[in-house]
């Protein structure tokens, strides 16, 4: 991703000092000059950066909103939480070990740029970049905080906040910067297998995705989610309007995801593909809330708005490993694979007594990987390249979690006793009372 900016500008440098006069003018009509291009490439960032930010906002509510009342300021404050924790982290560390400047030799699998980060100073530019150092920065950042959002609903009502937020340090400092270093920090997937992931399936929502899983596994089902008789009691969410408004929060965001994941609109072919992202994203999360719909209809003879709001996630999830490539018919297809997606996992996940509070791993995992996989037929990418980064990825955020989550639940815990989880964690954790009329929800 951070590679393609520098490509365009010795392009466009090329284009423009060779050209004829009257190529030069021809060009000029669909490219706008460096200090323009700077001030477009750099508002492109800043837009799609806080896009992406407000998803925070997003997963805070879907996830508050599908716990019970007694754990949602837990929830809350783990989401605010966690976006603090991944901006610092990223700044202190994360971003030189995302881009750390392989050398030519390098096999590209960890690297880390010595220097400290710092930003332009006051009213500095180099035009050079093609925009703003902190714009980059910026909008690097708050894709890292969206891989913590991800571990944070599949095991929300039961891990304590300490070892959680221990948890979120490490991945947004080492772990995420690691696998985004593979393929937009130019590393080991871009260089010798040709990995395409455009917006982060795999290095954002998949990291996420086996983060979770792993976690889940360790720390085991909420108490009374699985009967002895194999039934699956089912813990209603404390309010399915502000989850749905979440869904609708993440949805919009996306558009900073994807778009704004072009990298440049200094040229009329640039804004265009923008343009031709925002609607195959929209798109695929329209077929996937569609084919959630009609499957939950089908196999249970009702609607699911829950399905509904993960069918929307999935499909967003599939198309943002590719969102430019695709025809607005393959970008329906893909949504719709992916929306179907949780329709078939959650069950699954249920039979071997994974609880994923929200449905975050068929969403952010299962779908990510559809979706990484499926560029080398709606994308140029092949299919042993997009395996290849699955498998590694699965691998060093598998062990590396794993190592993290059982170090902390042999020192500090990871879960609480069954009375406080009975209770509900706001009251242990941080001292709320669940809402009069409320206090007795199992």
């Amino acid at each position: 991703m951070k590679n393609t900016l520098f490509k365009l500008g010795a392009v466009a440098a090329a284009s423009f000092a060779f050209a004829t006069p009257a190529f030069a003018q021809e060009a000029a009509a669909d490219a706008v000059g460096g200090g323009t291009a700077y001030i477009l490439n750099t508002l492109l960032f800043l837009i799609g950066g806080f896009l992406v930010m407000w998803m925070a906002a997003g997963f805070a509510m879907l996830e508050a909103g599908l716990v019970r009342t007694k754990n949602v300021s837990t929830q809350c404050l783990k989401n605010i939480g966690l976006y603090s924790i991944a901006g610092l982290m990223f700044w202190v560390i994360g971003y030189n070990i995302a881009y750390p400047g392989f050398a030519e030799d390098s096999l590209g699998l960890f690297g880390m740029n010595g220097t400290v980060y710092s930003m332009q100073g006051v009213g500095d530019a180099d035009l050079d970049t093609g925009y703003s150092v902190a714009s980059d920065w910026f909008f690097q950042m708050v894709f890292c905080a969206t891989t913590a959002s991800i571990v944070s609903g599949t095991l929300a009502e039961r891990i304590k906040i300490v070892p959680f937020f221990i948890f979120v340090t490490v991945l947004t400092a080492v772990i995420y910067p690691v696998v985004v270093s593979w393929e937009w920090g130019g590393g080991y997937l871009d260089s010798v297998w040709g990995f395409s992931d455009f917006a982060g399936s795999t290095l954002v929502h998949s990291t996420g995705g086996w983060a979770a899983l792993v976690g889940a596994i360790i720390l085991g089902p909420r108490l009374g989610r699985y009967a002895a008789d194999g039934r699956v009691n089912v813990f209603p969410g404390s309010n399915i309007p502000l989850a749905t408004l979440g869904t609708f929060i993440l949805w919009l965001g996306w558009f900073g995801f994807n778009g704004a994941s072009q990298l440049a609109m200094g040229t009329v072919g640039d804004v265009s593909d923008v343009s031709k992202i925002f609607v195959n994203t929209n798109m695929a999360a329209c077929a996937g809330v569609v084919v959630a719909i009609i499957a939950t209809q089908l196999r249970y003879g009702k609607a699911d708005v829950t399905m509904a709001l993960n069918g929307a996630l999935a499909g967003l999830v599939a198309i943002t490993a590719e969102p430019l490539a695709p025809t607005v018919g393959q970008s329906i297809v893909i949504g719709g694979i992916g929306g179907i997606l949780p329709v078939v996992v959650v069950p699954l996940l249920d039979k071997l007594k994974i609880d994923d509070v929200v449905g975050a791993i068929p969403v952010h995992l299962c779908a990510g990987i559809f979706g990484t996989l499926v560029v080398a037929w709606a994308g140029d990418a092949t299919f042993v390249g997009q395996l290849v980064g699955v498998l590694l990825t699965m691998v060093w955020v598998s062990v590396a979690s794993g190592i993290l989550w059982f170090i902390l639940k042999a020192t500090v815990g990871l879960r609480p006793s069954e009375e406080v989880e009975l209770a509900g964690l706001d009251l242990a954790e941080i001292g709320v009372e669940a809402y009069p009329g409320l206090a007795n929800q199992a």
